[in-house]
């Protein structure tokens, strides 16, 4: 008996390290991920369609990566650093066989192959294009891809509602580039969501931002993701109900009106609606929102398992399951920590492989076991048999309390836990899907089939929120990185105010106002508040965020002058800084347009 679906959800993302740097911050970042995470991902999903397995899977990637994994300097220097690994690996295993390290020397011979595989898979079975080989199996129906924020910018702390619709809109304009198809869903970068609120203009005047889930339905999205705790502690403020209301014109067709198309798409139903004399005659339905009196949580409602509508808008909202998140995400008690697993933070001092194994996540890196990867293996199977299992009892439990719903598990994770992180994770995650393939009890789907097929009943005040530290802003926003948000925010008023100085650019300061723009997005991307509060990658943060900030400002500085020569030196500038900062080649700068007072 089937008693609920199971939707996996990847975000993808990296952020813009195209020509800034390799080693130990930048491209070789991503080359890394690709090779441990996104192309074993994609060969995983490849290996089971063409093998007749069913699955499905939702899978975000950002338009900052899509863009950086279809660029040919990234795909260059990412099959450099694959036979650079090969030779790093050769080289291993001649060290070690002299040495008479036999494990050593196995595991050596064991990346060696790894490494081979992987060029060679990328080269001729993907034929150097990872973002076409998603494409395809979003074609065949086993991914739906979803977009995002272009560079990945942290939308509740943008000051500007220009940036905000700027950021999706381009976004989306990226992933229907990429993917050939308009995106149903998007991920938030972060999971950060805002509500509407009220602000204070310069007059003393207020006015209202819209929440963010405003900014989705503009731009044609109808569903987003957030943090189990957000969705859980938000009010239900009404269900909701749909009523099928008709419409017609009351004005007949003119004589002897035929649609050429009838036949080929509408068939015998769209020449009898014909017949009835009417230009437009058709049923639509409409949504409302009816007031609960004394509302209570999402939480009494059934949590993370039903997707709920955000307020009074079309745009509805699936929460990460906790139990199934953390069971993959901990690395102290999930999977990841199991002590047979390869250990991440442990690298060979030579040429950087990890040649340990977890062995016991309390232990000093000193004392960790040289990995094995046929045991690995064997916890990969059984770790696969009791995630399974686990689904099936969050569903079963769920069914047993709301025998009249159908619930949903959003598995939500980074994709880049998978392989890269977790070195088996990817071999994992198969291994899943092939069971749950055969599982007569859940329904594996992606996250807009189940919305579509199950919408929501309910409508709730969501929370703002994000999947950092206790749910907030944190991470992003606090002492330590108050100087970036002052430099986005002067560049967001920046902006608004070139585009109204140049409505109608001539096709050189075009060129330069479009790039930047390209600036202001790198500026405004997460991932530099991330790196330098966490301190993974301070200085180069800073450095990399310090830059678009002058380079944006620079050209700022040209355009402002209001002088040929100023603009013909924007140009030039422009043309410099896009050498390197070359995404986004359908850029309209007009997209920051001023949307709200000052």
């Amino acid at each position: 008996m089937m008693q609920g679906g199971v939707s996996f959800v990847l975000h993808s993302h990296m952020p813009f390290y195209r020509g800034a740097g390799r080693w130990p911050h930048g491209e070789e970042t991503l080359h890394e991920v690709m090779a441990e995470s996104y192309l074993p991902l994609l060969e995983a999903l490849t290996d089971l369609y063409e093998a007749g397995t069913p699955t499905r899977l939702t899978l975000g990637i950002t338009p900052v990566l899509a863009e950086q994994l279809a660029d040919p300097l990234v795909i260059q220097h990412f099959e450099e650093y694959l036979n650079q690994e090969i030779e790093g690996a050769a080289d291993d295993a001649r060290r070690f066989e002299k040495a008479g390290e036999q494990h050593l020397l196995y595991l050596a011979h064991f990346y060696l192959e790894l490494y081979r595989h992987v060029l060679e898979t990328f080269r001729l079975r993907f034929g150097r294009d990872i973002t076409g080989g998603f494409r395809r199996l979003q074609d065949a129906g086993v991914v739906e891809i979803l977009t995002s924020a272009a560079t990945h910018a942290y939308l509740p702390l943008l000051a500007r509602d220009s940036s905000v619709f700027a950021q999706l809109a381009i976004g989306k304009r990226t992933t229907e580039r990429h993917f050939g198809r308009s995106p149903r869903a998007a991920w938030l970068p972060e999971c950060a969501y805002r509500p509407a609120y009220y602000e204070t203009a310069s007059d003393h005047s207020t006015y209202e931002r819209p929440g963010l889930e405003q900014w989705l339905e503009g731009n044609g999205l109808h569903l987003f993701f957030v943090e189990h705790n957000a969705l859980e502690g938000s009010r239900v403020i009404g269900r909701t109900e749909r009523r099928v209301v008709e419409r017609e014109s009351g004005r007949p067709l003119p004589t002897g009106h035929q649609s050429s198309s009838a036949a080929s798409i509408y068939g015998e139903a769209a020449r009898i609606i014909e017949k009835m004399g009417y230009e437009t005659t058709g049923f639509v339905t409409e949504k409302r929102v009816v007031p609960v009196e004394g509302g209570g949580t999402a939480w009494d409602e059934g949590g993370t398992f039903l997707p709920y509508y955000v307020r009074y808008s079309d745009v509805a909202v699936l929460g990460r399951n906790r139990a199934v998140g953390e069971q993959v995400w901990a690395a102290q008690f999930g999977y990841p920590g199991d002590g047979q697993y390869r250990e991440f933070h442990r690298k060979d001092p030579v040429h950087g492989f990890q040649y340990w194994k977890v062995t016991d996540n309390r232990l000093d890196l000193q004392y960790k076991q040289l990995y094995d990867p046929y045991q690995a293996g064997q916890r990969v199977q059984a770790h696969a048999d009791h995630f399974v299992w686990l689904l099936e009892q969050q569903l079963n439990e769920f069914w047993s309390y709301h025998p009249d719903k159908a619930g949903i598990i959003v598995a939500a994770y980074d994709t880049e836990l998978f392989g890269h992180w977790w070195f088996e994770g990817v071999s994992w995650l198969k291994e899943v899907l092939s069971r749950l393939a055969t599982d007569k009890t859940i329904k594996l789907c992606t996250a807009s089939e189940w919305l579509e097929d199950h919408p929501p009943d309910r409508a709730i005040d969501l929370r703002e929120s994000s999947w950092g530290h206790q749910g907030t802003h944190i991470v992003w926003n606090n002492p330590d990185t108050q100087w970036m948000w002052q430099a986005i925010h002067a560049a967001e008023h920046r902006m608004e105010g070139l585009v109204a100085r140049y409505p109608a650019a001539s096709e050189q300061v075009q060129f330069a106002l479009n790039q930047t723009a390209r600036e202001l997005l790198l500026l405004q991307s997460s991932d530099w508040e991330f790196l330098y509060t966490t301190g993974q990658a301070r200085q180069y943060a800073a450095d990399r965020f310090t830059e678009h900030a002058n380079r944006f400002n620079a050209l700022a500085d040209a355009l402002e002058s209001g002088t040929q020569s100023g603009e013909q030196a924007a140009a030039r500038l422009a043309d410099q800084y896009g050498e390197r900062d070359n995404l986004f080649p359908d850029i309209d700068y007009r997209l920051f347009a001023k949307r709200q007072p000052d």
